[in-house]
Protein backbone atom coordinates (compact mmCIF):
# COMPACT_ATOMS: atom_id res chain seq x y z
CA UNK A 1 0.00 0.00 0.00
CA UNK A 2 1.08 4.00 -0.95
CA UNK A 3 -0.27 6.85 1.03
CA UNK A 4 -0.46 10.23 -0.27
CA UNK A 5 -0.68 13.33 2.50
CA UNK A 6 -2.01 16.30 1.01
CA UNK A 7 -0.67 19.26 2.48
CA UNK A 8 -1.09 22.34 0.50
CA UNK A 9 -3.68 23.66 2.33
CA UNK A 10 -4.02 27.42 3.92
CA UNK A 11 -5.59 27.15 6.69
CA UNK A 12 -6.69 30.60 6.43
CA UNK A 13 -9.75 29.90 9.40
CA UNK A 14 -6.76 29.55 11.92
CA UNK A 15 -5.99 32.64 11.15
CA UNK A 16 -3.90 34.73 12.76
CA UNK A 17 -1.77 31.53 13.47
CA UNK A 18 -1.75 29.87 10.48
CA UNK A 19 -0.59 31.70 7.61
CA UNK A 20 0.19 31.58 4.19
CA UNK A 21 3.79 30.60 4.47
CA UNK A 22 3.30 28.87 7.52
CA UNK A 23 -0.03 26.87 7.41
CA UNK A 24 -2.20 25.23 10.15
CA UNK A 25 -0.59 21.46 8.88
CA UNK A 26 2.92 23.00 10.32
CA UNK A 27 1.28 24.04 13.80
CA UNK A 28 1.27 22.28 16.98
CA UNK A 29 -1.88 23.41 17.78
CA UNK A 30 -3.29 19.89 19.62
CA UNK A 31 -0.12 17.55 21.16
CA UNK A 32 4.05 18.36 20.88
CA UNK A 33 3.80 16.82 16.91
CA UNK A 34 1.89 19.05 13.95
CA UNK A 35 -0.66 17.90 11.86
CA UNK A 36 1.21 17.08 9.18
CA UNK A 37 3.70 14.51 11.39
CA UNK A 38 1.10 12.78 13.15
CA UNK A 39 -0.92 12.00 9.41
CA UNK A 40 2.57 10.42 8.07
CA UNK A 41 2.77 8.77 11.54
CA UNK A 42 -0.44 7.48 11.07
CA UNK A 43 0.06 6.24 7.59
CA UNK A 44 3.08 4.49 8.88
CA UNK A 45 0.67 2.14 10.96
CA UNK A 46 -0.55 0.88 7.68
CA UNK A 47 2.14 0.61 5.51
CA UNK A 48 5.66 2.00 5.01
CA UNK A 49 7.44 5.05 5.35
CA UNK A 50 9.37 5.19 2.20
CA UNK A 51 5.93 4.55 0.75
CA UNK A 52 4.53 7.79 1.68
CA UNK A 53 4.23 10.70 -0.99
CA UNK A 54 3.63 14.10 0.35
CA UNK A 55 1.90 16.72 -2.10
CA UNK A 56 2.25 20.35 -0.93
CA UNK A 57 2.89 23.57 -2.70
CA UNK A 58 6.45 24.80 -3.63
CA UNK A 59 6.76 27.17 -0.92
CA UNK A 60 5.81 24.88 2.02
CA UNK A 61 8.51 22.02 0.24
CA UNK A 62 11.14 23.31 3.03
CA UNK A 63 9.17 23.32 6.02
CA UNK A 64 7.83 20.14 4.93
CA UNK A 65 10.77 18.21 4.19
CA UNK A 66 12.06 19.76 7.51
CA UNK A 67 9.58 18.41 9.75
CA UNK A 68 9.20 14.79 8.07
CA UNK A 69 13.03 14.37 8.29
CA UNK A 70 12.59 13.89 12.05
CA UNK A 71 10.25 11.04 11.48
CA UNK A 72 11.84 9.47 8.19
CA UNK A 73 15.32 10.03 6.33
CA UNK A 74 14.83 10.78 2.95
CA UNK A 75 10.37 11.85 3.03
CA UNK A 76 9.33 12.21 -0.84
CA UNK A 77 7.64 15.39 -1.25
CA UNK A 78 6.26 16.47 -4.69
CA UNK A 79 5.94 20.78 -4.64
CA UNK A 80 3.16 21.98 -6.37
CA UNK A 81 4.62 25.32 -8.39
CA UNK A 82 0.76 26.48 -8.13
CA UNK A 83 -2.13 26.12 -5.90
CA UNK A 84 -4.67 23.88 -7.71
CA UNK A 85 -6.51 21.83 -5.13
CA UNK A 86 -7.08 17.44 -4.57
CA UNK A 87 -7.58 16.29 -8.34
CA UNK A 88 -4.01 17.39 -9.67
CA UNK A 89 -2.90 16.70 -6.68
CA UNK A 90 -4.02 13.30 -6.56
CA UNK A 91 -3.44 11.93 -10.06
CA UNK A 92 0.30 13.58 -10.52
CA UNK A 93 0.82 11.33 -7.20
CA UNK A 94 -0.80 8.27 -8.29
CA UNK A 95 1.36 8.87 -11.71
CA UNK A 96 4.34 9.20 -9.32
CA UNK A 97 3.57 6.13 -7.26
CA UNK A 98 2.86 3.93 -10.28
CA UNK A 99 6.17 5.18 -12.44
CA UNK A 100 8.09 4.60 -9.25
CA UNK A 101 6.54 1.34 -8.27
CA UNK A 102 5.96 -0.52 -11.57
CA UNK A 103 2.92 -1.66 -10.41
CA UNK A 104 -0.62 -1.13 -9.93
CA UNK A 105 -1.08 -0.64 -5.90
CA UNK A 106 -4.07 0.22 -3.79
CA UNK A 107 -3.08 4.20 -2.09
CA UNK A 108 -4.90 6.10 0.34
CA UNK A 109 -4.96 9.79 -0.03
CA UNK A 110 -5.42 11.57 3.08
CA UNK A 111 -5.68 15.37 4.53
CA UNK A 112 -2.46 16.47 6.50
CA UNK A 113 -5.09 18.32 8.88
CA UNK A 114 -6.75 15.83 10.60
CA UNK A 115 -7.15 14.54 14.47
CA UNK A 116 -7.42 11.01 14.89
CA UNK A 117 -6.12 9.70 18.16
CA UNK A 118 -7.58 6.16 17.92
CA UNK A 119 -5.05 4.61 15.34
CA UNK A 120 -6.21 1.27 16.30
CA UNK A 121 -9.86 1.20 14.86
CA UNK A 122 -8.46 3.65 12.24
CA UNK A 123 -5.91 0.91 10.91
CA UNK A 124 -8.77 -1.56 11.50
CA UNK A 125 -10.99 0.24 9.12
CA UNK A 126 -8.25 1.10 6.28
CA UNK A 127 -8.54 -2.71 6.01
CA UNK A 128 -12.00 -2.64 5.41
CA UNK A 129 -11.63 -0.19 3.02
CA UNK A 130 -8.77 -2.12 0.89
CA UNK A 131 -10.88 -5.23 0.18
CA UNK A 132 -13.21 -2.99 -1.66
CA UNK A 133 -10.36 -1.06 -3.38
CA UNK A 134 -9.02 -4.43 -4.94
CA UNK A 135 -12.21 -5.03 -6.16
CA UNK A 136 -11.75 -1.58 -8.39
CA UNK A 137 -14.39 1.05 -6.17
CA UNK A 138 -13.01 4.49 -5.09
CA UNK A 139 -13.52 3.84 -1.27
CA UNK A 140 -14.50 6.95 0.87
CA UNK A 141 -14.52 6.51 4.80
CA UNK A 142 -17.58 7.84 6.23
CA UNK A 143 -18.11 9.70 9.90
CA UNK A 144 -21.96 8.43 11.13
CA UNK A 145 -23.37 12.09 12.24
CA UNK A 146 -24.47 12.61 15.81
CA UNK A 147 -26.07 15.79 15.53
CA UNK A 148 -26.91 18.02 12.45
CA UNK A 149 -23.48 19.79 11.48
CA UNK A 150 -23.14 22.28 8.82
CA UNK A 151 -19.67 22.85 8.24
CA UNK A 152 -19.31 19.59 6.55
CA UNK A 153 -20.18 17.67 3.42
CA UNK A 154 -22.78 14.60 3.49
CA UNK A 155 -23.04 11.43 1.65
CA UNK A 156 -25.74 9.52 0.89
CA UNK A 157 -25.82 5.62 0.89
CA UNK A 158 -27.44 2.91 -0.14
CA UNK A 159 -27.29 -0.76 -1.00
CA UNK A 160 -24.66 -2.98 1.56
CA UNK A 161 -21.49 -4.31 -0.31
CA UNK A 162 -18.88 -5.71 1.76
CA UNK A 163 -17.91 -3.91 5.09
CA UNK A 164 -19.33 -0.70 3.28
CA UNK A 165 -22.07 0.79 1.68
CA UNK A 166 -22.38 1.80 -2.52
CA UNK A 167 -22.66 5.20 -2.40
CA UNK A 168 -25.88 7.53 -4.20
CA UNK A 169 -24.49 10.61 -4.17
CA UNK A 170 -22.40 13.76 -2.41
CA UNK A 171 -24.24 16.61 -1.20
CA UNK A 172 -22.86 20.30 -0.30
CA UNK A 173 -22.46 21.91 2.88
CA UNK A 174 -26.20 21.50 4.15
CA UNK A 175 -27.95 24.68 5.70
CA UNK A 176 -29.26 23.47 9.71
CA UNK A 177 -33.10 22.33 8.49
CA UNK A 178 -31.61 19.86 5.96
CA UNK A 179 -28.72 18.33 8.31
CA UNK A 180 -31.45 17.93 10.91
CA UNK A 181 -33.41 15.80 8.06
CA UNK A 182 -29.97 13.64 7.14
CA UNK A 183 -29.69 13.20 10.73
CA UNK A 184 -33.19 11.59 10.39
CA UNK A 185 -32.60 9.46 7.06
CA UNK A 186 -29.53 7.74 8.73
CA UNK A 187 -28.08 6.80 5.30
CA UNK A 188 -25.81 10.22 5.33
CA UNK A 189 -22.49 10.52 6.55
CA UNK A 190 -20.20 12.86 7.08
CA UNK A 191 -17.20 13.28 4.46
CA UNK A 192 -14.28 12.70 5.97
CA UNK A 193 -12.00 13.72 2.76
CA UNK A 194 -10.14 10.37 3.22
CA UNK A 195 -10.08 8.33 -0.37
CA UNK A 196 -8.68 4.91 -0.84
CA UNK A 197 -8.45 3.50 -4.80
CA UNK A 198 -6.64 1.36 -7.02
CA UNK A 199 -3.61 3.32 -9.15
CA UNK A 200 -5.15 1.83 -12.10
CA UNK A 201 -9.08 2.96 -10.89
CA UNK A 202 -8.50 6.44 -9.96
CA UNK A 203 -6.93 6.62 -13.07
CA UNK A 204 -9.35 5.22 -15.38
CA UNK A 205 -12.13 7.17 -13.39
CA UNK A 206 -10.53 10.43 -13.64
CA UNK A 207 -10.24 9.80 -18.15
CA UNK A 208 -14.06 9.39 -17.93
CA UNK A 209 -14.63 12.26 -15.38
CA UNK A 210 -12.13 14.74 -15.82
CA UNK A 211 -10.47 14.41 -19.05
CA UNK A 212 -8.46 17.97 -19.12
CA UNK A 213 -6.41 16.46 -16.02
CA UNK A 214 -5.87 13.38 -17.21
CA UNK A 215 -5.01 14.73 -20.40
CA UNK A 216 -2.28 16.93 -19.02
CA UNK A 217 -1.28 14.37 -16.39
CA UNK A 218 0.14 12.46 -20.05
CA UNK A 219 2.52 15.75 -20.05
CA UNK A 220 4.92 14.70 -16.58
CA UNK A 221 7.17 11.99 -16.51
CA UNK A 222 9.03 11.03 -12.64
CA UNK A 223 11.44 8.77 -13.96
CA UNK A 224 14.21 10.57 -13.79
CA UNK A 225 12.79 13.70 -11.24
CA UNK A 226 10.01 14.30 -8.87
CA UNK A 227 10.05 18.11 -10.70
CA UNK A 228 6.84 19.67 -11.53
CA UNK A 229 7.01 22.04 -14.08
CA UNK A 230 4.81 25.28 -13.64
CA UNK A 231 4.45 25.69 -17.56
CA UNK A 232 2.42 22.24 -17.33
CA UNK A 233 1.21 22.25 -13.73
CA UNK A 234 -0.23 25.70 -14.43
CA UNK A 235 -2.63 24.34 -17.34
CA UNK A 236 -4.29 22.04 -15.01
CA UNK A 237 -7.95 23.41 -14.03
CA UNK A 238 -8.42 24.60 -9.97
CA UNK A 239 -10.80 21.49 -8.90
CA UNK A 240 -11.32 19.28 -5.80
CA UNK A 241 -10.93 15.67 -6.04
CA UNK A 242 -14.49 15.54 -4.62
CA UNK A 243 -16.11 17.89 -8.12
CA UNK A 244 -13.63 16.22 -10.29
CA UNK A 245 -14.18 12.19 -10.25
CA UNK A 246 -15.97 11.54 -6.58
CA UNK A 247 -19.46 13.19 -7.33
CA UNK A 248 -19.41 11.97 -10.98
CA UNK A 249 -17.96 8.20 -10.44
CA UNK A 250 -21.17 5.60 -10.17
CA UNK A 251 -17.89 2.99 -8.96
CA UNK A 252 -17.85 4.91 -5.02
CA UNK A 253 -18.29 2.71 -1.85
CA UNK A 254 -18.09 3.68 2.05
CA UNK A 255 -16.85 2.65 5.10
CA UNK A 256 -17.47 3.93 8.28
CA UNK A 257 -14.50 5.41 9.74
CA UNK A 258 -14.69 3.22 13.29
CA UNK A 259 -12.11 5.48 14.64
CA UNK A 260 -12.23 9.14 15.90
CA UNK A 261 -12.28 11.95 13.41
CA UNK A 262 -12.17 15.92 13.80
CA UNK A 263 -11.32 17.99 10.88
CA UNK A 264 -9.35 20.91 12.77
CA UNK A 265 -10.72 23.51 10.67
CA UNK A 266 -11.49 26.06 12.91
CA UNK A 267 -10.65 27.49 16.47
CA UNK A 268 -14.17 26.69 17.31
CA UNK A 269 -12.72 23.01 16.24
CA UNK A 270 -9.64 23.72 18.70
CA UNK A 271 -11.58 24.38 21.25
CA UNK A 272 -13.67 21.36 20.78
CA UNK A 273 -10.68 18.97 21.18
CA UNK A 274 -9.03 21.08 23.94
CA UNK A 275 -9.27 20.10 27.41
CA UNK A 276 -10.76 22.89 29.72
CA UNK A 277 -10.96 23.90 32.72
CA UNK A 278 -13.90 23.74 35.43
CA UNK A 279 -15.63 26.84 33.78
CA UNK A 280 -15.02 25.13 29.88
CA UNK A 281 -12.46 27.52 29.03
CA UNK A 282 -9.14 26.94 27.06
CA UNK A 283 -6.26 28.54 28.16
CA UNK A 284 -2.92 28.18 26.09
CA UNK A 285 -0.07 30.48 26.82
CA UNK A 286 0.37 33.06 29.67
CA UNK A 287 -3.38 34.12 30.23
CA UNK A 288 -4.47 35.27 33.58
CA UNK A 289 -8.35 35.78 33.55
CA UNK A 290 -11.36 36.28 35.84
CA UNK A 291 -14.70 34.69 35.98
CA UNK A 292 -14.54 33.77 32.09
CA UNK A 293 -16.86 30.78 31.02
CA UNK A 294 -16.53 28.46 27.65
CA UNK A 295 -14.05 30.63 25.95
CA UNK A 296 -10.70 29.83 23.98
CA UNK A 297 -7.87 32.03 24.57
CA UNK A 298 -4.47 31.87 22.82
CA UNK A 299 -1.34 33.71 23.86
CA UNK A 300 2.00 33.47 21.86
CA UNK A 301 4.09 36.23 22.73
CA UNK A 302 2.54 38.80 25.38
CA UNK A 303 0.29 38.64 28.53
CA UNK A 304 -3.19 38.27 27.79
CA UNK A 305 -5.68 39.21 30.57
CA UNK A 306 -9.46 38.82 30.23
CA UNK A 307 -12.38 39.55 32.97
CA UNK A 308 -15.83 37.87 32.16
CA UNK A 309 -15.58 36.44 29.14
CA UNK A 310 -18.39 33.97 27.62
CA UNK A 311 -18.19 32.25 24.19
CA UNK A 312 -15.30 34.13 22.98
CA UNK A 313 -11.97 33.21 21.03
CA UNK A 314 -9.25 35.45 21.44
CA UNK A 315 -5.83 34.56 19.40
CA UNK A 316 -2.68 36.49 20.01
CA UNK A 317 0.18 36.46 17.71
CA UNK A 318 3.37 38.79 17.75
CA UNK A 319 1.61 41.23 15.12
CA UNK A 320 -2.43 40.69 15.01
CA UNK A 321 -4.85 39.50 17.27
CA UNK A 322 -8.22 38.14 16.60
CA UNK A 323 -11.29 38.26 18.82
CA UNK A 324 -14.28 36.98 17.71
CA UNK A 325 -17.71 34.66 19.26
CA UNK A 326 -16.80 31.45 19.29
CA UNK A 327 -20.04 30.77 17.20
CA UNK A 328 -17.89 32.93 13.90
CA UNK A 329 -15.33 31.43 13.88
CA UNK A 330 -15.76 30.47 10.32
CA UNK A 331 -16.18 33.75 8.58
CA UNK A 332 -12.28 34.21 9.96
CA UNK A 333 -11.50 33.14 6.55
CA UNK A 334 -13.23 36.22 5.56
CA UNK A 335 -10.52 38.60 7.09
CA UNK A 336 -7.43 36.41 6.08
CA UNK A 337 -9.24 37.13 2.39
CA UNK A 338 -9.46 40.90 2.92
CA UNK A 339 -6.04 40.88 4.54
CA UNK A 340 -4.89 39.15 1.04
CA UNK A 341 -6.71 41.61 -0.74
CA UNK A 342 -5.23 44.95 0.84
CA UNK A 343 -1.72 43.13 0.69
CA UNK A 344 -1.33 43.10 4.17
CA UNK A 345 1.49 40.65 5.40
CA UNK A 346 0.05 39.66 8.35
CA UNK A 347 -1.73 37.41 5.90
CA UNK A 348 1.07 36.32 4.53
CA UNK A 349 3.97 35.37 7.41
CA UNK A 350 4.48 35.69 11.05
CA UNK A 351 7.46 37.65 12.53
CA UNK A 352 9.00 35.05 13.76
CA UNK A 353 9.79 32.36 10.74
CA UNK A 354 10.92 28.78 10.77
CA UNK A 355 13.24 27.67 8.21
CA UNK A 356 15.46 23.75 8.14
CA UNK A 357 18.57 25.60 9.73
CA UNK A 358 16.73 27.43 13.12
CA UNK A 359 14.77 29.96 12.55
CA UNK A 360 14.63 34.58 12.31
CA UNK A 361 12.60 37.13 13.98
CA UNK A 362 11.58 40.67 12.19
CA UNK A 363 12.20 43.05 15.35
CA UNK A 364 12.01 46.29 12.97
CA UNK A 365 10.95 47.52 9.54
CA UNK A 366 11.10 50.91 8.04
CA UNK A 367 11.63 52.47 4.64
CA UNK A 368 15.43 51.11 3.28
CA UNK A 369 15.94 49.06 6.35
CA UNK A 370 14.74 45.98 8.12
CA UNK A 371 16.19 43.80 11.23
CA UNK A 372 16.24 40.37 12.27
CA UNK A 373 17.03 38.30 15.20
CA UNK A 374 18.91 35.14 13.17
CA UNK A 375 18.94 31.80 14.90
CA UNK A 376 20.95 28.87 13.77
CA UNK A 377 20.73 25.37 14.98
CA UNK A 378 23.47 23.86 15.45
CA UNK A 379 25.25 21.48 12.95
CA UNK A 380 23.01 23.36 10.52
CA UNK A 381 24.15 26.70 7.93
CA UNK A 382 22.31 29.11 5.64
CA UNK A 383 22.85 28.25 1.91
CA UNK A 384 25.95 30.20 -0.18
CA UNK A 385 23.94 33.29 -1.23
CA UNK A 386 24.28 36.80 -2.83
CA UNK A 387 21.87 39.59 -2.45
CA UNK A 388 20.57 41.76 -5.67
CA UNK A 389 19.52 44.55 -3.78
CA UNK A 390 20.28 44.80 -0.22
CA UNK A 391 23.26 45.08 2.02
CA UNK A 392 23.79 43.52 5.36
CA UNK A 393 25.27 43.43 8.73
CA UNK A 394 25.66 41.34 11.06
CA UNK A 395 26.33 41.04 14.71
CA UNK A 396 27.12 38.07 16.73
CA UNK A 397 24.96 37.78 20.12
CA UNK A 398 25.71 34.32 21.21
CA UNK A 399 27.28 31.16 20.34
CA UNK A 400 30.67 31.12 17.68
CA UNK A 401 30.01 31.67 13.92
CA UNK A 402 31.32 30.78 10.80
CA UNK A 403 31.04 33.21 8.66
CA UNK A 404 31.91 32.68 4.68
CA UNK A 405 32.49 35.58 2.67
CA UNK A 406 33.57 35.63 -0.74
CA UNK A 407 35.31 32.51 -0.32
CA UNK A 408 37.37 33.56 2.61
CA UNK A 409 36.37 32.07 6.17
CA UNK A 410 36.26 33.43 9.63
CA UNK A 411 35.39 32.35 13.23
CA UNK A 412 33.37 35.10 15.14
CA UNK A 413 32.53 35.44 18.69
CA UNK A 414 29.90 37.21 20.52
CA UNK A 415 30.17 41.56 20.05
CA UNK A 416 32.33 41.11 16.51
CA UNK A 417 30.20 42.04 13.77
CA UNK A 418 30.62 42.10 10.08
CA UNK A 419 29.41 43.98 6.62
CA UNK A 420 28.09 41.77 3.92
CA UNK A 421 28.39 44.22 0.87
CA UNK A 422 25.78 44.13 -2.12
CA UNK A 423 25.98 41.23 -4.27
CA UNK A 424 28.77 39.57 -2.49
CA UNK A 425 28.54 35.91 -2.13
CA UNK A 426 28.37 34.52 1.74
CA UNK A 427 27.34 31.88 4.06
CA UNK A 428 26.48 32.29 7.61
CA UNK A 429 27.31 28.26 9.65
CA UNK A 430 27.21 26.82 12.81
CA UNK A 431 29.62 23.79 12.78
CA UNK A 432 29.82 23.88 16.51
CA UNK A 433 27.41 22.12 19.15
CA UNK A 434 25.79 25.60 20.53
CA UNK A 435 22.79 27.50 18.71
CA UNK A 436 24.34 31.02 17.47
CA UNK A 437 22.03 34.41 17.43
CA UNK A 438 23.11 37.10 15.55
CA UNK A 439 21.17 40.71 14.70
CA UNK A 440 21.21 41.12 10.60
CA UNK A 441 20.51 44.79 9.46
CA UNK A 442 19.01 44.81 5.97
CA UNK A 443 19.57 48.38 3.85
CA UNK A 444 18.55 48.11 0.59
CA UNK A 445 15.26 48.37 -1.85
CA UNK A 446 13.16 45.97 -2.49
CA UNK A 447 13.84 43.72 0.83
CA UNK A 448 11.98 41.34 0.32
CA UNK A 449 13.23 37.29 0.95
CA UNK A 450 12.99 36.25 -2.68
CA UNK A 451 16.00 38.31 -3.07
CA UNK A 452 18.30 35.49 -2.35
CA UNK A 453 20.32 33.91 -5.28
CA UNK A 454 21.44 30.09 -3.95
CA UNK A 455 24.39 28.84 -5.41
CA UNK A 456 25.08 25.53 -2.60
CA UNK A 457 22.23 24.78 -0.35
CA UNK A 458 22.32 21.73 2.13
CA UNK A 459 18.81 21.52 2.37
CA UNK A 460 18.23 21.27 -1.33
CA UNK A 461 16.88 24.49 -2.18
CA UNK A 462 19.98 25.69 -4.54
Amino acid sequence: MYGIILAGGSGSRLWPLSRELYPKQLLNLVSNESLLQTTFERLNYCMPKENIISTTNTKHVANVRMQLSELTENPIILGEPVAKNTAPAIVLATKYIIQKSASDPIILAVPSDLLIKDNEKFVSTIKKGEKLAQKGYIVTFGIKPDYPETGYGYIDTAEKIGDGFKVKKFVEKPNFETAKEYLKQNTFYWNSGIFMFKASTILNETVKHATEIAKISEEFDFSESNQIPFINFDKMPNISIDYAVMEKSDNIALVKLESDWYDIGSWQAIYNVSKKDENGNVFVGHVLDQNSKNSFVYASSKLVTTIGLEDTVIVETEDAILACKKDKTQEVKQIYETLKKQNDNTHLVHKTVYRPWGFYTVIAQGEGFLTKIIHVNPGQKLSVQSHNFRSEHWVILSGTAKVVLEGKELILSPGHSIDIPLKAIHSLQNPFDKDIEIIEVQKGDPLIEEDIIRYEDMYGRA
